[in-house]
């Protein structure tokens, strides 16, 4: 092992071809080219193997990553895979999509000593694309029948993810989505430059193959109530996600060109799939020759920013109210989203927008400096008195979080109980909610976070839907006596 790892002071960190910014802002293909596979090895080989892996501890999923990067510096790619498969239903988003700089590659030993870290997102999406390439990738192998189905509501990576171990389980498995693809936000969030949509669509087909039923453009509430489908099904999961928008409270929020991230992203991907998107042939939900500014400092206002890019805005501006330093983005997005020419503004937040009700024209802002910690320790922003400052916008996108939507209204479903923030109350033990039978999983649960999250929540809720339904077998097994 020696020969071929720790060459972390050796061999240089680097990271896979990037396109030039001129030409990736032209089109929504990925980024990153792929390693070739003596880069990868190369890269993997850079792993301390250290006795305490801090990037396998600060992984939601727990990834055997430096087992899988060995074996990768050995060229033992299958099993590579095979290993990285047992923990994670789709490793190649979130090589991806994972903010690694905060989870795994944030944490690893060697970047502490200041040599740059193991490009561990990097190799776990090569290791999983080649395997597509090779075949690798195997059905999905149900297990024996035991007569019990579970309904999912929707096809989001909560609900993909505990799909697959319960069809594993010998569960009959049906999953009901609004929308007219399974995917959820990684069909339709998830910008094409990020995460091409194929890489999407060929793990749900893995997924209807291996008798996963999809029902799709089903809507909850209009086509079904969840007491019919709890009527229809031994257990029900909830993983819808989170989709309601927070509003913008600013004098002008209501003109129109002030649109809603989630909805200029899913028109944006689906004019990339082939869809006619009326919002956007009208012009409203188009970049194009306008002065954009994105409200908001995540992962969305990063999508936002960028595809803008790629729409042909004329002035792209990112205004969010902290610094650098304490955005909830990935900072490589920002990176990525410097190069391809959009300005930030940071410390910076919005005061009204001018214009009247037909067309917004300007975003007017207030310049901000961090003050004492808030509730949750990060430093509040206060505002200068007297700075403000106004910039040019005739397209404003909100991108300033999510909130869930009110399911027991949506739901016909009056007794499910949700907490003050609308997400849905379970017992985290066993994820299930108030309802007997009825669990939940990933955002819907924990509010708007990580892909990771979700995969892990739809893991353990399979795990806990099991075991439920294996005591209604043996309580079934005890009245019949």
């Amino acid at each position: 092992m020696a020969e071929r790892m720790l060459k972390f002071t050796v061999v240089p960190r680097r990271t896979p071809q990037k396109r030039e910014a001129q030409v990736r802002g032209q089109d929504f293909h990925e980024v990153y080219a792929d390693f070739i596979d003596a880069k990868a090895n190369e890269q993997a080989s850079r792993c301390s193997q250290c006795g305490v892996p801090f990037c396998q501890t600060h992984c939601p999923l727990h990834n055997n990553i430096p087992d899988w990067l060995r074996m990768t510096a050995e060229g033992r790619l299958e099993e590579a895979y095979a290993l990285s498969s047992t923990t994670n239903a789709m490793p190649e988003v979130c090589g991806r999509i994972c903010p690694q700089d905060r989870l795994c590659e944030g944490n690893c030993v060697i970047e502490q000593s200041g040599h740059g870290t193991v490009t561990i997102g990097a190799v776990e999406r090569y290791i999983t694309d080649k395997a597509w390439e090779e075949g690798w990738v195997k059905p999905i192998a149900a297990g024996p029948l035991r007569g019990q189905s579970v309904g999912i509501i929707g096809a989001g990576p909560a609900g993909l993810a505990a799909a697959e171990r319960l069809i594993e389980a010998g569960c009959t498995v049906t999953i009901y989505d609004r929308h007219d693809r399974a995917g959820g936000l990684l069909i339709y969030g998830i910008p094409g430059f990020k995460l091409e949509k194929p890489i999407v669509e060929r793990r749900t087909k893995r997924l209807a193959e291996g008798g996963v039923i999809f029902r799709l453009g089903f809507e909850v509430g209009r086509d079904a109530s969840l007491g019919d489908l709890r009527r229809e099904h031994d257990a029900v999961l909830i993983a819808t996600g989170v989709y309601a928008a927070r509003d913008l409270a600013v004098p002008g929020a209501g003109s129109s060109g002030v649109v809603a991230a989630l909805d200029y992203l899913i028109a944006s991907n689906r004019m990339s799939l082939g869809d006619t998107v009326a919002d956007f042939a009208s012009g409203k939900l188009d970049a194009k020759g306008k002065d954009v500014v994105v409200i908001g400092g995540g992962d969305t206002a990063m999508d936002c920013v960028r595809t803008a890019v790629r729409q042909g805005a004329t002035s792209i501006t990112c205004l969010y109210r902290r610094d650098r330093e304490n955005m909830p983005g990935s900072l490589r997005e920002v990176v990525n989203a410097e190069e391809e020419g959009v300005v930030f503004e940071w410390l910076a937040a919005p005061r009204a927008l001018a214009g009247d009700a037909d067309a917004v024209t300007a975003v007017r802002a207030a310049r901000m400096r961090l003050g004492p910690p808030d509730a949750s320790g990060r430093r509040a922003p206060e505002e200068i008195e007297g700075a403000n400052f106004e910039r040019p916008a005739t397209l404003v996108i909100k991108a300033l979080g999510f909130e869930p939507e009110d399911l027991p209204a949506l739901f016909a479903a009056d007794d499910l109980k949700v907490s003050r923030w609308g997400t849905v109350k379970i017992d985290f033990k066993s994820q299930m909610s108030n309802l007997d039978g009825v669990f939940a999983a990933g955002d819907i649960v924990r509010g708007a976070s990580l892909v990771v999250w979700a995969i892990r929540d739809g893991f353990d809720a399979a795990v806990s839907i099991v075991s439920y339904l294996d005591s209604k077998v043996a309580l079934a097994a005890v009245a019949a006596e």
